[in-house]
């Protein structure tokens, strides 16, 4: 499909005008294309073609319209790092239209009502960290908004220095979060409210549709959904870094990368924000924070439903964290069923990698090729005590498998990257770009889509992160 036969659509703004405000992108300066998601482009029925030529640009710098495009931003608020904020919304990114069932969505594309004091840009930096990121979630199998193109430009903007603008066309099945409730609860727009649930029931929940109780049972899948999210992100030692209840998908979804990372060395108390000075964010508070989010939205929907009954909702919460958690990490320990004592012999296992700094994914990913030597492993930490005791405890529960080691590598291969993008990575991949070199950008691309491939020439990248680059600290910015 050549653009021009393109014809989106807005289902979004059959909602109430309070619901979003009508705002056309702000084209950047001197655009020039850096990288395009042929997988993404293949997946919305767009031609490989289209993905070079001056017409996407034109597009994605918001100065050429596709058919049925009527541009919006969207309105929400939130609580930000535990305080209620009473009107937030898109203050960088505008919607352009829906394709099939992905609803497209400029980011960096300039002023909107919701803008506050911002310029409504996006910069370099974290456009690139967008970018790369959402397709690595993706290969690792975490649900995830995804982006199709990224530009640049000679346009600069002011944040802690001048830097260089971009955009990124990312797009989502949906971009509703649990802070758009929460706006209209508040202001006490029930029918505003009753009206946004109906279309994230239709969008997001579509079984739903019609059933009693419907939308208990859509706060009841939201809250398995984001069980199970949050397990993800912690089996694979992922940090969101801002979990605002606006950063908080009703789809399920991994949104807004910020000032994110993947764990180099284990730390559960790891903060990669740090604007967050109390560790709100860390990464071992995640799954309290998801709880804590998903209380905020029970609130703003108790004009729909029971609160008793979503009370009893939330309530399994933690048990679907701790169960799907525990089902992860036994497949990355290569374990063929669960045996009780399982939950001590893993807290045992993180308190070794924790007290020795061990690297957290080039762990797992040794351990997938285990078959009695210790050696590899051993040389991980520092102390070989620790680690040689928990591995007397592994041999013995190895014992229990049926499947051979090498079925059991197999599959350990299968859930263990071997890279995931950590944030030196990242940085050396914007440090080039801004001298105007994407080769890196492309090079984690490629990684991104497959973690878990071999890939001689990024052997390094495999290897625990370099002590200079440990555990690097993010603005919001980022």
């Amino acid at each position: 499909m050549k653009l021009n036969e393109i014809k989106l659509t807005n289902p979004y703004l059959a909602l109430p005008e309070l619901c979003y405000t009508r705002v056309k992108p702000t084209p950047l300066r001197k655009p020039f294309l850096i990288h395009a998601n042929r997988a993404v482009a293949q997946e919305l029925g767009i031609d490989e073609e289209e993905l070079w030529s001056e017409h996407l640009l034109e597009f994605v710098n918001g100065a050429l319209e596709l058919q049925g495009s009527e541009p919006f931003a969207m309105c929400y608020s939130g609580h930000q790092f535990g305080y209620y904020v009473p009107r937030l919304g898109d203050g960088r990114a505008i919607n352009i239209g829906t394709i099939g069932d992905q609803h497209l969505q400029l980011k960096g594309a300039g002023q909107t009502e919701y803008s506050r004091s911002g310029d409504g840009r996006a910069v370099l930096r974290s456009s690139i960290r967008e970018y790369l990121m959402s397709e690595a979630m993706h290969g690792l199998g975490i649900e995830t908004t995804r982006a199709l193109v990224l530009i640049g430009s000679e346009q600069q903007v002011i944040r802690e220095d001048w830097e260089k603008a971009a955009i990124v066309l990312r797009l989502s099945p949906s971009w509703i979060r649990f802070g758009t409730f929460e706006y209209f609860a508040h202001e006490k727009k029930h029918k505003e409210l009753e009206a946004l649930a109906d279309y994230a029931i239709a969008e997001s929940y579509p079984h739903l549709i019609g059933e009693p109780d419907a939308y208990l049972h859509f706060f009841t899948e939201v809250v398995g959904k984001t069980a199970r999210l949050i397990a993800e992100w912690q089996a694979v030692g992922f940090n969101h870094g801002v979990m605002n209840t606006d950063n908080m998908s009703i789809h399920g979804l991994t949104i807004d990368y910020g000032p994110y990372a993947f764990l180099d060395d284990y730390d559960f108390q790891y903060i990669c924000n740090h604007t967050d000075t109390y560790g709100r964010y860390s990464f071992g508070s995640q799954p309290n924070i998801g709880e804590w989010n998903l209380r905020a939205l029970m609130q703003a929907l108790s004009p729909l439903i029971s609160a008793e009954k979503m009370e009893k909702a939330l309530a399994r919460y933690n048990t679907l964290y701790a169960e799907h958690y525990l089902d992860l990490m036994c497949g990355k320990l290569g374990l063929e069923s669960q045996e009780k004592g399982d939950r001590e012999f893993l807290r045992h296992l993180l308190g070794v990698l924790q007290a020795l700094s061990v690297d957290y994914t080039l762990f797992f990913r040794t351990l997938s090729r285990y078959e009695g030597d210790r050696k590899a492993l051993l040389k991980l930490g520092l102390y070989h005590e620790p680690m040689s005791d928990w591995l007397d405890s592994y041999d013995k529960r190895l014992r229990k498998n049926a499947s051979t080691a090498e079925q059991r590598h197999a599959r350990m291969l299968k859930i263990n990257p071997k890279y995931v993008l950590k944030n030196y990575m990242l940085q050396e991949a914007i440090d080039a770009a801004e001298e105007g070199d994407f080769l890196i950008v492309e090079s984690l691309f490629d990684i991104a889509q497959n973690p878990y491939g071999e890939y001689p020439a990024f052997e390094r990248w495999a290897a625990a992160t370099p002590e200079e680059s440990k555990n690097r600290k993010l603005s919001c910015s980022s």
